[in-house]
């Protein structure tokens, strides 16, 4: 698994690729809603919000900064161009209306933003030119000779061609990805509202702002909106858009679409304009922050003993500890790995299908890593345990279900790519003894083994990444 750091060691110097090319001044994703483009009432583009973030732009590019704009609304842009009332649910009808009115909305980019003395570009993404780690590199070579030669790109999703119900899922995930992509140091989620709540101000007169997350894993807000009529995106989709970016080192902010102007003051420190996610202390590089791009086709939710070994203890994802499997995967598609209650604790690439996973989930488990006490495990075969997966599956294979090296936490106990030496080394006799518990005693010895190898083995793993 080391050849993939050979690469990547280039982009692990402090400054990202794309600042080494661009120099000094930051790099602001902001990302434009529907909800802020289309007037509700729906009969026109709303071009005083436009304007205003066009002029935004332009006082962030006066500053020395660099700006890319990720926007939606093409689908309610080609509705009011066709004067149709409400949005098509069809599939093919919203693709067509993309089509329509992403030209339109790209002229009036190109006309407020031409006539401040900048220029635009069109930039189409579908998620599988971020799922592939070479269109993805590609793409991000695009993006700095755009900003390099001063231009302001205009990213929206691909919807005419993309599959799977137009889905990035939706722009606010988009312009999270791109935000990683391009090493952003600011995403701005522009909306119709002030800021994050604890609950939700149109229903509930107690719901207080929220203006700080440090860490975004131990947040209690309510996200139960989903989004109007005319956009896709509720608040769930931005604390998502919220992990990726903050993991990739970007701050990210969410405020109200009516006042762009506040970025400015957002950047300069002014506070409670905004609900403000600050970025993780280790942030992801090279390989690991391009799995957070790559599209989540499942879930694979995991027992307190495997939580504890993938998010505490950095350990591989076995089948053992895998308790329920969703969606439809794969070999080397990306999962969404959830503790016990269902909640993210991060992604993977996974080694097996759908199919695969659900056939030798439970099963397993020689290393012991997950298994902290013998709950439905009691193991009759003792002389198969080294190889269970293989043996469930019938054909030879690699026993995790996710390898380490694929695998990206979505907490403030973030892995960097360095892996940390020292914490590979003091897991070593609690593994041993937590594996023992419960179990025969003919296990114990082997359990203790494996688990004394395996950190053995992680320790050795993370020198040889450290020193590459």
């Amino acid at each position: 698994m080391m050849e993939h750091h050979k690469g990547d060691a280039k982009e692990c110097k402090k400054k990202g690729v794309v600042k080494e090319v661009l120099g000094s001044g930051d790099i602001f994703v902001i990302k434009v809603g529907t909800s802020s483009l289309v007037r509700p009432e729906q009969q026109t583009l709303n071009l005083t919000n436009l304007a205003r973030i066009c002029e935004t732009i332009k006082a962030l590019k006066m500053m020395g900064h660099h700006v890319v704009i990720v926007t939606s609304g093409a689908v309610g842009v080609g509705c009011q161009r066709l004067g149709l009332a409400t949005k098509p649910s069809q599939l093919a009808k919203k693709q067509a209306l993309a089509a329509v009115g992403q030209v339109h909305l790209m002229k009036f980019y190109e006309d407020f933003l031409a006539a401040l003395g900048l220029t635009c570009a069109q930039v189409l993404l579908t998620l599988d030119n971020l799922a592939n780690r070479s269109q993805y590199l590609n793409a991000r070579n695009t993006f700095t000779e755009l900003l390099a030669y001063g231009v302001i790109p205009v990213v929206n999703e691909n919807d005419t061609v993309a599959v799977q119900e137009l889905r990035f899922g939706d722009n606010d995930t988009l312009s999270a990805q791109v935000a990683a992509l391009v090493q952003a140091d600011w995403l701005f989620l522009l909306t119709d509202v002030d800021c994050l709540y604890t609950a939700n101000p149109k229903d509930d007169p107690n719901a207080t702002p929220i203006y700080e997350v440090e860490d975004i894993s131990r947040l209690t807000a309510d996200t139960s909106t989903r989004g109007t009529q005319w956009g896709t995106g509720g608040m769930a989709t931005k604390l998502t858009a919220g992990r990726i970016a903050t993991a990739a080192g970007c701050t990210m902010v969410i405020c109200n679409s009516t006042a762009p102007e506040n970025i400015v003051r957002i950047v300069k420190g002014e506070p409670k304009l905004g609900t403000k996610f600050f970025p993780l202390p280790h942030s992801l590089k090279g390989r690991k922050r391009w799995i957070l791009s790559v599209p989540v086709r499942g879930q694979l939710w995991l027992d307190a003993g495997a939580v504890r070994a993938v998010r505490d203890k950095h350990k591989s994802l076995f089948a053992a500890g895998i308790t329920k499997v969703t969606g439809d995967f794969h070999a080397q598609d990306c999962v969404s790995l959830c503790d016990t209650a269902g909640v993210e604790l991060g992604r993977g690439l996974v080694n097996f299908s759908t199919e695969e996973v659900a056939a030798v989930r439970g099963h397993g488990g020689h290393h012991g890593a997950h298994r902290e006490d013998g709950d439905h495990q009691h193991h009759h075969h003792h002389h198969h345990a080294t190889h269970p997966v293989a043996e469930q599956l019938g054909f030879p294979t690699m026993e995790e279900v996710v390898h380490r090296e694929n695998l990206v936490l979505l907490s403030s106990e973030m892995d960097s790519d360095e892996d940390h030496t020292g914490a590979s080394a003091s897991a070593t006799p609690s593994g041993a003894n937590s594996a023992a518990n419960g179990s025969s005693a003919a296990l114990d010895v082997q359990a203790a083994n494996a688990a004394a190898a395996e950190a053995a083995g992680q320790k050795l793993s993370s020198l040889s990444v450290a020193s590459s």
